[in-house]
């Protein structure tokens, strides 16, 4: 089905429970679409194919010290930040901290696997170069107060792939790397989730058995707990607004910073598991936001990260750990119906294959004044159950409707209903 004909089709899907038999609806979306990327493949090779599509520009360009010749300077109107000072490290570390979890697979002699293999020697070479002085992409980490939200995606990446992106580095490289890290101590973190920000710096620090500052993980921890809403909601500092950063940031750095705290003894599990537990009812409510075609509600800031919102979803299936109420496959379908929406969309991607502003096609007048190209790549962190392996049951099972679709399709759901955790 071509993507004109969907949209022609898509105003009816409230009607589909009526006039179509049971299925038809879901069928017809899950078929879509002739795409620069590939039709009709399955949804993992679709998926592999996409976030390479995504990230290549970004990790080619970071491994040949190239990345500051060539990558485009779009901006947000009325941005208000220093761009050739920040931009680069949030490309590079944003892109390969959804990266990260693919790039751990193991190796095989799989096209995917010759692929990932071949992705992950860019990336550890795009590391050195970012911590490097002498080279073209050393990337800053010194000046500006945004290098300490982009460290901690780096962070983030290492804490994912330890094995796979932290070790097999040499020792100069992790030194730089360490060095660059504690410089970020100048840093006053802002009084709302930038504090997770300085917190996983810190949790990694301590993962790799390096000097930390424990008050900087005792602030953010206390203060996310102080400031959780209900339901699953975290406010992002005294006030609540609904935006989309309890995915963005929230419950996935929280929780992995916990995670490091608890296995080095520094933290309660109990937390931890709490933590789990309202990710988990978030993510909840983010299957069921997920509309019968694959859309979602545009809303709040930072609406041009995209499919990272969905952060929360992705992760908690890459760590089997996903709501009883949602099967992997519902989220599988979902996630390839999202992206299909999102990055298949004319203006995207600029001709030379960079994302550019927007949330489906190029839409520069939804952009923040903090966001700039290198802002984008953020996106990567919906593609995180790539994480799994190709055997697991998250890419083998049969296609699932999501919540949605099956409740515009006049089908048995789970009712819903808010929690007290």
């Amino acid at each position: 089905m071509e993507r004109r004909n969907f949209i022609k089709i898509a105003p009816l899907a409230g009607l589909a429970g009526a006039i179509a038999p049971a299925g038809v609806l879901a069928s017809a979306m899950n078929e879509r679409s002739a795409s620069p990327i590939g039709a009709a493949i399955p949804d993992r090779q679709y998926q592999v194919n996409l976030l390479h599509r995504i990230a290549r520009p970004v990790v080619e360009n970071m491994s040949k010290g190239t990345l500051k010749k060539n990558m485009p300077l779009e901006k947000g109107p009325g941005y208000g930040l220093a761009v050739e000072k920040v931009t680069y490290l949030e490309a590079f570390a944003r892109c390969i901290s959804g990266l990260a979890p693919w790039l751990a697979l193991p190796d095989d002699t799989t096209a995917e696997g010759k692929l990932r293999q071949e992705v992950r020697g860019q990336v550890l070479q795009g590391i050195a170069n970012a911590v490097n002085p002498s080279s073209p992409d050393y990337l800053n980490f010194r000046s500006e107060s945004q290098p300490l939200v982009d460290a901690a995606y780096l962070c983030q990446t290492f804490m994912r792939a330890p094995e796979a992106l932290w070790q097999p580095l040499d020792n100069t490289t992790k030194a730089n790397v360490v060095k660059e890290l504690k410089e970020l101590r100048r840093i006053r973190p802002a009084y709302n989730n930038w504090l997770l920000f300085a917190g996983i710096v810190e949790a990694f620090l301590l993962s790799i058995n390096e000097e930390w500052e424990p008050m900087r993980t005792m602030v953010a921890t206390k203060k996310i707990q102080e400031w959780y809403a209900g339901d699953g909601f975290y406010s992002d500092g005294a006030q609540f607004s609904l935006d989309y950063y309890n995915g963005y940031v929230m419950h996935p750095m929280f929780t992995d910073m916990l995670k490091v705290l608890v296995d080095k003894g520094q933290w309660a599990k109990a937390d931890l598991e709490q933590g789990i537990k309202r990710m988990q009812r978030y993510a909840e409510l983010q299957e069921r936001m997920i509309a019968p075609d694959g859309t979602y509600p545009a809303l709040g800031r930072s609406m041009t990260y995209r499919t990272a919102a969905f952060q929360p979803l992705v992760q908690l299936a890459l760590q089997h750990q996903l709501p009883e109420a949602i099967v992997p496959a519902q989220v599988r379908c979902a996630m390839t119906a999202i992206m299909k929406n999102i990055f298949e969309m004319e203006g995207t991607f600029d001709k030379q294959g960079w994302l550019q502003l927007g949330i489906c096609g190029h839409q520069p007048e939804v952009a923040d004044v903090y966001t700039s190209t290198g802002s984008l790549y953020i996106c990567t962190n919906g593609f995180l159950a790539l994480g799994l392996p190709a055997t697991d049951p998250f890419w083998t099972d049969p296609a699932a409707e999501w919540t949605a679709q099956k409740v515009w399709s006049g089908k048995k759901i789970k009712k819903d209903y808010h929690v007290n955790y």
